[in-house]
């Protein structure tokens, strides 16, 4: 990626006085005050992988760092977690990675590219069963959710999608398994008595097919609901205890395309990420910023 490079010198400002004095300054390559000619930062751009469930919180802490830092381009990519780790294995460049889930960390960081010392968790959620306003369905909950007519629900390998199936799973609605994301759509569908189930690739797909209509319920993350409170209502907000944690963590990527100038801004951006005022803006789209 083409990065734009420039340092704009300010011209020393020559003062017409006697020439007596003029000399000196201009020999000086000084301004009048004495002070050096100021170098405007360089700019530079940043990729940065996001969970689809950030993608709004994020635009905003953009907007909001690049008030101070108008010379970082921010661009981010935002998908399931198990489709941006194949995007950063297959060799894409990324220079910050923030997934919906341990497990796409931990497997970033078994292959050798996450900068070593620099993960966090950051956040945590909670998976959401909703539906339309006024949708007459039956369904109060994960329990009886086989009630619905259909069920947008994500795939295994997305986050939300695998933490639907463990909670499927405690209820013992679906056979224990050392791995949830390998219970397939169909597997889940016979569980629940044949239910139609429309299968997303990532979270805000499961927000839209409710939000659109097309399915009758489905199951999202709460942080997800933020914007859409005159349009969904939450039918359940299920226990940690059912999914287990929801905790998002973030990390550097290793990215040798990168040079001194785009690894300094990734370095920065992500200590903003995790600073108090970033905190406060994840609080406020409905996020949990008591993580350990």
């Amino acid at each position: 990626m083409k990065k734009r490079v420039f340092a704009a010198t300010l011209a020393a400002v020559m003062m017409l006085s006697m020439a007596g004095c003029s000399g000196e300054d201009s020999e000086n390559g000084t301004e009048d005050n004495g002070k050096e000619p100021q170098t405007e930062a360089e700019e530079t751009e940043i990729q940065v992988f996001i969970a689809a469930s950030l993608n709004t919180v994020m635009t905003d802490l953009a907007e909001r760092y690049n008030e101070e830092h108008p010379e970082v381009k921010i661009t981010y990519n935002a998908d399931s977690s198990g489709t941006l780790l194949t995007q950063i294995q297959e060799g894409y460049e990324c220079d910050i990675f923030f997934s919906a889930a341990q497990k796409q960390m931990d497997d970033l960081e078994a292959v050798g590219l996450m900068v070593e010392g620099t993960r966090a968790n950051v956040v945590n959620n909670q998976v959401v069963v909703v539906t339309l306003k006024d949708s007459g369905t039956k369904v109060t909950g994960l329990e009886n959710i086989g009630e619905a007519e259909s069920i947008a629900l994500a795939g295994g390998s997305v986050p939300v999608g695998r933490y639907t199936r463990q909670a499927l799973i405690s209820l013992g609605i679906l056979p224990e398994t050392d791995d949830p994301a390998s219970i397939t759509t169909e597997e889940v569908s016979e569980a629940l008595g044949g239910v139609e189930i429309s299968e997303q690739d990532n979270v805000s797909k499961v927000l839209t097919a409710v939000v659109e209509g097309s399915c009758e319920v489905g199951t999202t993350y709460y942080s997800d609901t933020y914007g859409y409170e005159d349009d969904l209502d939450i039918l359940e907000t299920v226990s940690y205890d059912l999914t287990g944690n929801v905790i998002y963590p973030i990390a550097r990527v290793v990215n040798e395309e990168a040079d001194e100038t785009q690894t300094a801004a990734a370095e920065d951006f992500l200590a903003y990420v995790l600073s108090d005022e970033a905190k406060e803006v994840f609080d406020s789209y409905y996020f949990d910023t008591n993580v350990e």
